[in-house]
């Protein structure tokens, strides 16, 4: 039981930190050596650990990155921005604009991927409208954390939670879209509140003047397959069935797929894996059924503290270790579906707490740096926090009454 307590120990610690700079080892190459010492020590079989990878979840991200990257090739975020820059003609109706847009579309195409094609894009059109890049920014990475909650797509650890629980994707999103949707608007609350002089000033803006790139043959075929994968997704059939499908689909338009493959995030791919296989030999060498009746006795099933353990310790881990960490557990409480549904609102909503919660965040983060826009960690947590703890309020609060 040592040698797996160990390896379990030393992965999702150095995956927490984000790798180790000493010898250049990132958060993939953790995972994918803490999953070969578990077969390698014996504590599982290579069959084991190949049943131990969750593919659905896997399948899942693949076909989604696939999705996004025929969007973003096509233009369709450059077209997202300049609808918001257009038509707001007042910095908080921009503020809200910015964190409706980055909400809806972080709810369907994965809140990294958002983050990472509206950044520059946001800075541009904001520098052109005279305004302070720095509290918009920190709504575009915020709001996607929020709006990412709302149904199974949205993040990763949402996609493990629908391939573990079977929840219909119908019933997560009736279940936490209200509670995404409140939360976005206190987002704008709070950020109108710390940013007063930029937000309730009696300035008026005008167009931006941003130069498209558009492929429209490649949007509409873009947009169409999106809106394919989420009917699909609505009508019950199983997203990774649907989101392969659509995304294989797509590689069939006339462009060099190697433009396509060149975005897609491979590493976040073998980070799952890795940790997949992490967790089932940690779980084999240390759930006992002593383990599992001390956590049924630790007031798990209750919703408050089962929110409370996952916002802890998603900031101590990061969130997709975090719910892979406490999956294990779920089925055995008194309310699984409801308690499913509290791990991913928790732990999707710690995600804002501090800059390093989110690898949304993080994104935001770097390519503003790269920009000349600083984004410092008191910047972000004197608003991050609060909002944490006021939208898991309002999640607790709505699952609970609902429960």
């Amino acid at each position: 039981m040592i040698i797996p307590a160990l390896i379990f120990a030393a992965t999702y610690g150095i995956v927490a930190i984000g790798g180790l700079s000493i010898v250049r080892l990132d958060r993939t190459g953790a995972a994918l050596i803490g999953a070969s010492l578990m077969v390698a020590s014996g504590t599982l079989s290579l069959s084991e650990a190949y049943q131990a990878i969750n593919f659905d979840t896997v399948t899942l991200l693949l076909g989604m990155m696939i999705i996004v990257v025929h969007l973003r090739l096509s233009g369709f975020f450059g077209i997202a921005t300049s609808f918001i820059a257009a038509r707001a003609q007042h910095p908080l109706a921009l503020l809200s604009g910015v964190v409706l847009v980055s909400g809806l579309l972080s709810a369907f195409l994965v809140n990294d991927t958002v983050c990472l094609m509206l950044t520059p894009l946001l800075i541009t059109v904001v520098r052109r409208l005279g305004r302070r890049p720095l509290p918009y920014l920190l709504a575009l990475a915020m709001a996607s954390n929020i709006g990412s909650v709302a149904t199974l797509t949205g993040n990763p650890q949402n996609m493990m939670i629908g391939s573990l629980s079977h929840i219909a994707y119908g019933d997560f999103a009736a279940a936490l879209a209200p509670v995404a949707a409140m939360g976005l608007a206190a987002a704008v609350a709070l950020i109108g509140l710390f940013y007063r002089k930029e937000f309730w000033s009696h300035a008026t803006m005008h167009g931006t003047g941003l130069t498209l790139h558009v492929s429209r043959p490649m949007l509409i075929t873009s947009l169409a397959a999106t809106a394919l994968a989420i009917a699909g997704f609505f009508f019950g059939i199983a997203p990774p069935k649907v989101a392969i499908v659509v995304g294989a689909a797509l590689l069939l338009y006339p462009t060099k797929s190697q433009r396509i493959y060149r975005e897609i995030d491979w590493s976040l791919l073998l980070l799952f894996v890795g940790l997949f296989v992490v967790l089932a030999g940690a779980e084999k060498a240390l759930l006992t059924a002593d383990v599992r009746q001390a956590v049924q006795g630790a007031g798990l099933s209750s919703v408050p503290m089962l929110a409370m353990v996952a916002a802890i310790l998603s900031n101590l881990v990061s969130n997709v270790p975090a719910v892979l960490v406490l999956a294990p557990f779920i089925n055995d409480l008194a309310h699984p579906n409801q308690s499913w549904l509290v791990l991913a609102m928790a732990a999707t909503f710690a995600g804002n707490f501090t800059v390093l919660g989110s690898v949304a965040n993080l994104i935001v983060v770097e390519h503003a740096k790269h920009d000349g826009v600083e984004i410092g960690f008191w910047d972000y947590f004197k608003i991050g926090a609060p909002l944490t703890l006021a939208t898991i309020a309002i999640g607790i609060w709505w699952l609970a009454s609902a429960g």
